[in-house]
């Protein structure tokens, strides 16, 4: 069981305090597509992801940006059990969807670039620590299911 201090509960809530998961998760997903372009194979029925352009204007890509931060919000919320939180969301990434389970990674490295970019220099290396330590929990989550 991951053990985190009072210091890192705080900081992340306090990065999901600043998410407005509909442009963050767009933006987010946007560039797992564009940075990582294999990745849309998982997205057939997304329709154009031709290019930055559609997948910025795609209104299935914008919801399902917002659906994977509401994912991570179920882990903050259970930050003691995200292994058991996850049990069915990795079932179904890895019995029905296929996925990759290295794109879970990539899209919160993703997702750490667009948090950098907008707190600046309000994500301090300490905030981002406590950050990558939750990504890094939240797809070992997700990755269970795999082995």
């Amino acid at each position: 069981m991951v053990q985190w201090t009072a210091e890192e509960r705080a900081a992340i809530q306090a990065v999901f305090a600043k998410l407005d998961y509909e442009s963050v998760g767009l933006e987010s997903l946007t560039r797992l597509l564009v940075v990582y372009p294999w990745t849309r194979r998982y997205f057939g029925g997304f329709g154009n992801l031709f290019n930055s352009e559609a997948i910025m204007a795609n209104p299935k890509v914008a919801a399902h940006g917002t659906v994977v931060l509401q994912g991570l919000e179920m882990a903050l919320k259970n930050m003691d059990d995200i292994k058991n939180t996850y049990a069915s969301l990795s079932e179904l990434h890895s019995e029905k969807l296929q996925v990759d389970p290295g794109n879970f990674q990539l899209f919160g490295d993703c997702l750490t670039v667009v948090i950098a970019t907008r707190m600046r220099t309000e994500f301090t290396p300490d905030i981002q620590a406590a950050w990558q330590k939750f990504l890094a929990v939240a797809v070992s989550a997700l990755r269970k299911q795999y082995n």
